[in-house]
C-alpha cells in the first residue's frame, strides 16, 4: 500500500466511511472492493478465535461459531505470539491489496484495520504487559489492581456468558476451566516481566493483592463465579453447581494461590516510583502508549501544556457560575470542594444510598433517551442497563465505565457504577456521569457500529471512543438537561476539567516524574474533585499510561471539527446531520475523522 504504518496510524491514508457519504456510494464499486471484503472477513473470524468473549459480547457465539462460546483468549506466552503473529499476517494480507483500486468505502475499512494492528504490533515488541488489539487498554503490567484475569473473566461470565440451556451451562463450565489455565498464563507472563525490570509500583501491588486475596477467600461454594452459575442453572440437569465447584475448589484456587505468591514476589521488589519512565526502555514505552491512546503524534510537553491551558479555560466558566451560586471566595477547585460537602448533594451511606443511586441514575437513563430525537435524525434502541461493579472489583476501579450490547440486542450495554462508597458520587455530579457512560455516550455510540462491517465493530480507538463520550456530555447540556439546575452543569464542566487535568496527571507521571502523591494533591487542588476518586483515577494513570489522554484530545477533536462543518456549511449546517456522520462512520483514529466530515461537508453543499 501506499501510506506508511505512521501515516495508518494517523488514518492520512483514509477518504470516507459509511454513512458521511450518499446512499448511492455506499455499494463495492470494484472488483477489488469483493477482494478485500473477503480478506477482512477472514480477518474477523481469525480475532474472534483468539478473542472468543469478543464473540459472546456481541451475541455471534452461536451457529457456525458455537465452539467460540467455550473458550477464553490466551493469556499464556504461546497464547500472546499466537495474537502477534495474526497481526503480521493480517497486515501482510492487506498489504497486498491495490489500495488505490479501492472504493472509499473500502479504503477506509483496510486502512482502520491496519492502524489497529500495526500499533498493537509495536506494543507486542515491548514484550511485557497488556496489549490491547483495537481496543483501549494497554497497561505495561500483566496483572494489576484493574488488569487481569481474577478481575476481567469472573465479571464477563456473570454479566455477559448467557445461561439458557444445558449446553450453555457447559460452555460456563469449558470457560471456568480455561480461567484457572489463563491464571497460570499470566503467572507465567508475570515472571518474565519481573525478569525484565518490569514491576508494577509497590501502591498498586498493595491494592492488587487485597483485591485478588478477596476473590481468593471463603469456601469456594460461596464464590461469585459458583454460585453464578449455579444460580443461573436451577431445573437443568446436569449438575452445574457442584461441578463448578470442583472446579473452584481444585483448579481455580490452586492457580489463584499460584498467582498471589509470584505477586508477593513482585512486591518485595517494589518500590513507590509511579511512573513507566523507571523501565530500561520507559520513555519509548511511554511515547507508544500516549500515541495509541491519542491516535496522535503529541509529544508529552505538547499534552501537558495542552491540559493546563483547558483547566484554565474551563474554569474561568466555572467561576462565573460559582459566583451567581454564593461561591466566590477561593480558588475554582476550593469552591468545588465547598460545592461537594453541600449535604444537599449527598447520598446516604450503606445500600439505603446505594438503591438511591441506582434509582437516580437509572431516571436520568430514561430522560436522556427521549432527548435523542432532538440530536440524531439516526437512532438506535439504546440498550443499555445500569450494574453494580462486582464489590473485589471496586477498590481498584474507576467511578464507573460503559460499553455497548450484544448485536442482536439479547445481551443490552452496560453503566457499570462504582458503589465501593457512596461518597465517591455527588447528586451534581452523577447526570454528567451518565450521559458519558450511557446515553448518548459509551453504550448508544457503540450500537452503530453494529451497523458495520464485523471487523469495525470488533475494533476501537481510544481517542474517538472516549473523545465521543466527552462530546456525549456536551450534547446533554445542548439538550437543556441542566437549565434549570447550575449546581449539576458545575458537575459537567468539572468532568471536563478533571479530562483536562488528566492531560497534565499522566505526562507528569510517566514523563516529568512526578511521584504519586504529588499527582494526587495537584489534581485536588486544581479540579476540586474528591480525594477518593482522584487517589483510584491517579493509581489508573500509573497501570494505563496514555490511555487517559484520549478524552480531552479526542473531544477538542470532535468540536474542531464541528467549527469546520459550521464555518463551511453556514445555512445548510444540520446539527444531528453532523452527529450522525461521527457515529454512523464509526469507531476510527482521529485524522479518519477528518475525512469522515470533510465528506459530510462536501455532501450537504450538493
Amino acid at each position: 500500500m501506499l501510506t506508511t504504518r505512521r501515516e495508518l496510524l494517523l488514518g492520512t491514508g483514509a477518504s470516507l466511511v459509511l454513512g458521511a457519504f450518499p446512499a448511492a456510494a455506499r455499494t463495492f464499486q470494484t472488483d477489488a472492493d469483493t477482494q478485500a471484503s473477503a480478506t477482512l472477513t477472514n480477518i474477523a473470524e481469525a480475532l474472534l478465535k483468539l478473542y472468543p468473549q469478543k464473540a459472546t459480547s456481541l451475541g455471534i457465539d452461536k451457529d457456525a461459531r458455537a465452539t467460540l462460546k467455550h473458550q477464553l483468549t490466551d493469556r499464556s506466552v504461546n497464547g500472546q505470539a499466537a495474537i502477534a503473529a495474526h497481526l503480521r499476517q493480517s497486515i501482510a494480507a492487506l498489504d497486498k491489496l491495490d489500495a488505490n483500486a479501492l472504493s472509499p468505502i473500502m479504503r477506509t475499512n483496510v486502512d482502520v484495520v491496519l492502524a489497529a494492528y500495526g500499533n498493537a504490533l509495536t506494543g507486542f515488541g515491548f514484550g511485557y504487559g497488556d496489549v490491547a488489539v483495537g481496543d483501549w487498554r494497554n497497561a505495561p503490567y500483566v496483572v494489576a489492581q484493574n488488569v487481569g484475569a481474577f478481575l476481567d473473566i469472573p465479571r464477563f461470565l456473570d454479566a455477559e456468558h448467557q445461561v439458557k440451556t444445558a449446553q450453555d451451562a457447559e460452555a460456563y463450565l469449558d470457560r471456568l476451566e480455561s480461567y484457572a489455565e489463563q491464571l497460570d498464563g499470566e503467572t507465567e507472563r508475570l515472571k518474565i516481566a519481573a525478569s525484565k525490570g518490569v514491576i508494577a509500583p509497590d501502591f498498586l501491588l498493595d491494592k492488587c493483592l487485597t483485591q485478588i486475596r478477596q476473590v481468593r477467600e471463603g469456601n469456594p461454594a460461596g464464590w461469585g463465579v459458583v454460585t453464578s452459575i449455579a444460580n443461573r442453572s436451577v431445573g437443568m440437569q446436569g449438575d452445574f453447581g457442584q461441578r463448578a465447584w470442583l472446579l473452584a475448589k481444585d483448579k481455580l484456587a490452586p492457580a489463584l494461590d499460584r498467582q498471589i505468591k509470584e505477586l508477593e514476589k513482585h512486591r518485595k521488589r517494589a518500590t513507590g516510583d509511579p511512573g513507566v519512565w523507571k523501565f530500561k526502555d520507559g520513555e519509548a514505552y511511554y511515547a507508544w502508549a500516549l500515541s495509541a491512546g491519542t491516535t496522535t503524534t503529541m509529544t508529552p510537553d505538547e499534552v501537558h501544556k495542552m491540559g493546563l491551558e483547558q483547566v484554565a479555560e474551563i474554569q474561568s466558566e466555572m467561576d462565573a457560575i460559582l459566583k451567581k451560586e454564593g461561591y466566590s471566595k477561593g480558588t475554582v477547585g476550593e469552591r468545588m470542594v465547598a460545592l461537594a460537602k453541600d449535604p444537599r448533594f449527598a447520598f446516604p451511606e450503606g445500600d439505603a444510598g446505594r438503591a438511591e443511586i441506582m434509582k437516580f441514575l437509572n431516571d436520568r437513563v430514561s430522560d436522556i433517551r427521549g432527548r435523542m430525537p432532538q440530536a440524531f435524525h439516526t437512532l438506535v434502541p439504546g440498550n443499555v442497563e445500569v450494574r453494580r461493579m462486582p464489590p473485589e472489583e471496586e477498590p481498584g476501579a474507576p467511578g464507573a465505565y460503559g460499553d455497548a450490547g450484544s448485536i442482536d440486542g439479547t445481551i443490552p450495554g452496560k453503566f457499570w457504577i462504582n458503589l465501593h462508597t457512596t461518597s465517591l458520587h455527588s447528586r451534581f455530579s452523577l447526570p454528567d456521569l451518565t450521559y458519558h457512560e450511557a446515553i448518548p455516550g459509551h453504550a448508544w455510540q457503540g450500537e452503530y457500529t453494529h451497523k458495520l462491517p464485523l471487523i469495525r465493530a470488533l475494533l476501537a480507538f481510544n481517542a474517538y471512543s472516549e473523545g465521543w463520550a466527552l462530546y456525549a456530555e456536551q450534547l446533554a447540556d445542548e439538550l437543556g438537561v441542566y437549565a434549570d439546575n447550575p449546581a449539576e452543569k458545575l458537575g459537567y464542566l468539572q468532568s471536563l476539567s478533571f479530562r483536562a487535568c488528566r492531560l497534565v496527571v499522566d505526562t507528569g507521571l510517566h514523563a516529568k516524574r512526578w511521584g504519586r502523591e504529588q499527582a494526587v494533591q495537584w489534581f485536588i487542588t486544581a479540579n476540586g474533585s474528591n480525594e477518593l476518586e482522584v487517589r483510584s483515577e491517579v493509581d489508573r494513570y500509573c497501570s494505563w499510561p496514555g490511555q487517559a489522554c484520549g478524552y480531552k484530545i479526542g473531544h477538542n477533536e470532535i468540536n474542531r471539527l464541528r467549527d469546520r462543518a459550521k464555518a463551511a456549511l453556514g445555512d445548510r449546517y444540520d446539527f444531528r446531520a453532523f452527529n450522525d456522520a461521527v457515529v454512523l462512520g464509526g469507531n476510527v483514529p482521529m485524522t479518519v475523522l477528518g475525512h469522515v466530515i470533510d465528506r459530510h461537508i462536501a455532501e450537504r453543499k450538493v
